[in-house]
């Protein structure tokens, strides 16, 4: 590796617990290994937080529990190294780009006060279709996947009631929506956000692949969980998604390796143009 290496840092969000989510991102960044480097931060579990000035890109991870709580001392601080990267980019010409997923998402999109997080009457956990919005369809984030797209989603909680003058003043953007359901009387929930040109966030993991699925299915309490849920029709077809190139497979290989491209591209392009 050359000076010219770009480092990422994974917050990890888990908070200690067992997950196939960190095993995917790591897959995914190594990728990319002949020019990035990594190193996973344990956000919840030991309070670990990056050097700013040693880190380029910054990738933080989904996790278990209510968004809106913490113990005042992680919490505190990774919201204080939101607003540091925040500045950074602002008074800076080589910016960060952060990747916020899931549980990070709802953070994310609670400090910036973009929206509000609810629990929501039921977990929601298969694969899922998402909708671009008209924002969505022109954003590189999401070059490459068809209109809906599909993805895991997991989560007891969402993003509604978006605060579209805040939008507007942060020069934000609404980027995918949940999928339609004429059934039921629910607001769809927000499933991506362009925050700034540099920060971008996905309700849904992008990272998930089949392995990663089938592990959480292993889990009996799990699977029987969703078959009480969803019925074992619905649970039938979700194990065939599984198996289908252009559902998760296709949002795995594109979501996050666009982000990286990007990000790579744009600091390559940045430290070339303050070295001449």
């Amino acid at each position: 590796m050359t000076d010219q290496t770009i480092k990422i840092a994974i917050l990890d969000m888990y908070n200690g617990e067992p997950n196939q989510g960190m095993r995917c991102i790591i897959d995914i960044i190594n990728r990319f290994s002949n020019i990035v480097t990594f190193k996973v931060f344990d956000v919840r579990g030991k309070a670990e937080f990056p050097d700013i000035k040693k880190f380029d890109i910054y990738i933080s991870t989904g996790g278990p529990g209510n968004p809106l709580e913490g113990d005042g001392i992680w919490d505190k601080k990774y919201f204080e190294l939101i607003d540091s990267l925040t500045l950074w980019n602002k008074e800076n010409e080589i910016r960060k780009h952060v990747l916020f997923v899931c549980h990070s998402f709802q953070m994310a999109c609670k400090h910036f006060r973009l929206a509000e997080i609810t629990k929501r009457k039921s977990t929601s956990f298969g694969i899922m279709s998402v909708h671009k919005t008209a924002d969505g369809i022109d954003d590189p984030l999401f070059d490459g996947l068809p209109n809906p797209y599909y993805a895991v989603d997991s989560r007891d909680y969402q993003v509604v009631q978006p605060k579209l003058e805040v939008f507007s003043e942060n020069g934000a953007q609404i980027l995918s929506l949940e999928k339609i359901r004429d059934h039921v009387d629910y607001e769809r929930a927000i499933m991506a956000v362009r925050f700034t040109p540099y920060f971008v966030g996905t309700q849904f993991h992008p990272e998930a692949d089949p392995i990663s699925y089938i592990a959480n299915l292993k889990n009996k309490e799990r699977r029987d969980k969703i078959i009480a849920l969803k019925g074992k029709s619905k649970f039938r077809d979700m194990l065939e998604d599984l198996l289908d190139e252009d559902k998760i497979y296709k949002t795995n290989e594109t979501v996050i390796p666009n982000f990286l491209r990007i990000a790579i591209n744009d600091l390559m392009r940045s430290k070339r143009m303050l070295s001449n």
